[in-house]
Parts: C-alpha cells; sequence; structure tokens
C-alpha cells in the first residue's frame, strides 16, 4: 500500500521537524511549509491525504487557509493542530471546513491514530455512490450538498458529516459520546456544549423551515433522526 502523503504547515521549526520525523517514522510520507501561503500554493499544486495546520501561522492563519482551500474545493481532510483550545477556537476550526482539531502539547500516538482514521474515513466516503434519503431530505455524498424538499441547504463541512451520521442511523438514539467519536473523533471534556450547538445549528437549516420534523431530542440518552 502507498504511504499516506501529508502536508504539515507550522511555522515553529522543531516543533515542524518533530512531527514530520515522526510521522515519517510511522510510514507517512511529508511535505512541510512554515507559513500559510506556500502552504496553501502547495496544497493547490499538490495531491495529498491529509493536511495539518497550525493556527497561527504567517501570512495565512491555519483557519483561513482551510476556509480558501474548500472555497477552491480542495476537499482533502484537514486537522487544525495548535494550542488554542477553547470550544469557541474549535468550533472556529469546525466551521472553518477542518475535519478535526487536536490541542498542543499532544500524545503523539494519539495524533497517529486520528490521521489514520481521518484517512479511513476518506477513503471509505470516496467509494461511497450512493445518495441518503430520509422522507423529503437528500444528501448528495459526491457533490457534498443537501436537499429537503428540492430546496438546497447550505452546510458547513461539520454540519454535512454530523447530518450524514443521523441519516445513517435514522430511527436510532445516538448518543453524545457516539456523535463525539463518529463525527468529531475527540472525546470532549463532559462539560462542553459542542455538540448541542452543532445540532441546533442543523437543526435550523433543515427542520426550522417545514413543518415535519426530522432531528429529535430523546431527553437523556441523545438524539435520533425520525422520517
Amino acid at each position: 500500500m502507498a504511504a499516506i502523503k501529508v502536508l504539515l504547515v507550522e511555522d515553529e521549526l522543531r516543533l515542524a521537524e518533530y512531527v514530520k520525523k515522526g510521522l515519517e517514522e510511522s510510514g507517512f510520507t511529508v511535505d512541510v511549509a512554515f507559513d500559510g501561503q506556500i502552504g496553501k500554493s502547495m496544497a493547490l499544486t499538490n495531491s495529498y491525504d491529509l493536511m495539518v495546520f497550525d493556527v497561527n501561522l504567517p501570512k495565512i492563519s491555519g483557519i483561513d487557509l482551510t476556509k480558501k482551500l474548500r472555497a477552491e474545493q480542495i476537499k482533502t481532510p484537514v486537522m487544525i493542530l495548535t494550542a488554542m483550545g477553547t470550544t469557541q477556537d474549535k468550533l472556529l476550526g469546525f466551521d472553518s471546513g477542518a475535519d478535526d482539531y487536536l490541542v498542543k502539547p499532544f500524545d503523539f500516538l494519539e495524533l497517529i491514530a486520528r490521521l489514520n482514521a481521518l484517512y479511513r474515513r476518506s477513503s471509505e466516503g470516496n467509494e461511497l455512490k450512493r445518495n441518503l434519503q430520509v422522507a423529503d431530505l437528500e444528501l448528495d455524498l459526491n457533490e457534498k450538498n443537501a436537499r429537503r424538499g428540492g430546496q438546497l441547504i447550505p452546510l458547513t463541512s461539520k454540519e454535512f458529516m454530523l447530518l450524514e451520521f443521523f441519516m445513517r442511523n435514522n430511527g436510532k438514539v445516538v448518543s453524545r459520546i457516539e456523535i463525539a467519536e463518529k463525527v468529531w473523533n475527540l472525546n470532549f471534556d463532559t462539560g462542553t456544549n459542542t455538540i448541542d450547538v452543532y445540532v441546533n445549528f442543523l437543526r435550523k437549516k433543515i427542520d426550522q423551515n417545514f413543518s415535519v420534523k426530522l432531528i429529535h431530542t430523546v431527553v437523556g440518552r441523545g438524539y435520533m433522526m425520525k422520517g
């Protein structure tokens, strides 16, 4: 099997060398950029399986870099690797189109595990050819868009992943822990409300203007899509 190719954009030279060395020892191949502008150029001109961005980068921040690449229809999975670890920081990262978020200092084995999980999810997603449908809600897995009653519903990357998870589990109660593990690949602090915030975002988009509600709260257990 070919090695997984990673673009690492990190301006701290020693950390970049440490991460590059560790990833290569784990079988990845790694290209490094030290500012967001160079990172953008490399991402647009080369093919990568995964990308890892710091937030506080020279020229273009990791958040803005992710937004710019998503605007260019670059769908390669992005992990944000940063010391900024509040819930609000994570929301900004996911809203930019990032797929995972790891806070420094980090355990290197966790970094490897998360990158492998991102790669697996991406590879599995690339093999999916059918759309998902629940009631009058349709999810196009190839074009990455959603429609309800024929109306296009704009979604962020993370909202799309959350909706896909709900639709694949139609009629089943899913806990917040399951959502965190399957959609974010994170074990959130018990006090965080990130999942509830995103569920509310999704409800406003797919349920608010329709008489039949598809996402339901199951008190004490989690959420269920039913349609």
